[in-house]
């Protein structure tokens, strides 16, 4: 007896339409950083300024609390702070250090992030800026302040430290770039390069098309 044939009709096809639209997507960008940070083959006068994540991580999805007015006391009718995702836009993370969340280097580094986010000009409503501190983080106030727009997140459970130990060290004056699709891609020290951020980020940003 034959082996049925494989669905051809349209209930075939719609099933392999995810993966289909997923390798439109996904393909172009992982060819492209692959041919411009991984590969022998480079650009006229490139530099890598960077330290490229090899292999590139996937990071795990989740949806993390956010700290900004999740403690304050809010109208019954106001919505709940959105979660924190590393999904869906490009990320430049800072990972919170000293006991209070988020100490005076860790200031300094949202400040970069800060800058490099505004150097973007109409590239910039691509990307957000994500802070994963702990329980005890941070200053609202001046956070609300002084970082407009920042996504910070309570990164203080079983989870959350599954998460954090994906990030290589050291963290402290890392900004980490984590692209739409969650794969954590690259580490940049801001005290010894910082405006290489901007420049790689740009070039990344142009190449792709998702997020």
């Amino acid at each position: 007896m034959k082996p049925p044939a494989a669905p051809t009709g349209p209930t075939g096809e719609r099933s392999l339409l995810p993966a289909i639209v997923l390798v439109l997507f996904a393909a172009p960008l992982g060819a492209a950083f692959w041919l411009y940070y991984g590969s022998n083959w480079r650009p006229t006068m490139r530099t890598n300024h960077g330290e490229l994540i090899q292999p590139v991580v996937v990071l795990p999805r989740l949806a993390l609390p956010s700290a900004i007015g999740a403690t304050a006391p809010a109208p019954a009718s106001a919505p709940a702070p959105a979660p924190v995702e590393l999904r869906g836009k490009w990320s430049l993370v800072v990972i919170g250090t000293g006991e209070a969340g988020c100490d005076a280097d860790c200031r300094g580094t949202l400040v970069y992030a800060r800058q490099t986010w505004l150097s973007l000009a109409e590239l910039r409503d691509r990307v957000q800026r994500v802070l994963l501190a702990g329980a005890d983080c941070c200053d609202e106030a001046y956070l609300l302040r002084e970082h407009a727009g920042l996504r910070v997140a309570q990164a203080a459970d079983a989870m959350a430290a599954k998460l954090l130990r994906a990030f290589p060290q050291p963290h402290r004056g890392g900004i980490f770039i984590v692209d739409p699709l969650g794969n954590l891609m690259m580490r940049y020290d801001v005290r010894q390069d910082p405006k290489g951020l901007r420049l790689d980020l740009k070039k990344l940003l142009e190449l792709s098309h998702i997020g």
